[in-house]
């Protein structure tokens, strides 16, 4: 499948993590500290048991997973 992604500003960077880290839950915060920039900007993509997903949702949903990409 494809994954379609609508934009509402300037992308300022886009990027691919590999290999796949997991990551738990409890180390959601960890994660999104290290890889972006902001706490309010970007999003930290990954697949999870309940698909594709942003960190923020998977937080919400409190699900783990592999880190697939960032922008």
């Amino acid at each position: 499948g494809k994954i379609v992604v609508n934009l509402t500003g300037r992308l300022n960077k886009c990027a691919v993590v590999s290999p796949r880290f997991d990551i738990a839950v409890r180390d959601l915060e960890k994660w999104t500290s290290n890889l972006l920039p902001s706490r309010q900007f970007g999003f930290i993509v990954m697949t999870t048991s309940g698909g594709i997903m942003d960190h923020e949702e998977a937080r919400r949903k409190h699900l783990g997973g592999k880190i697939l990409g960032l922008f």
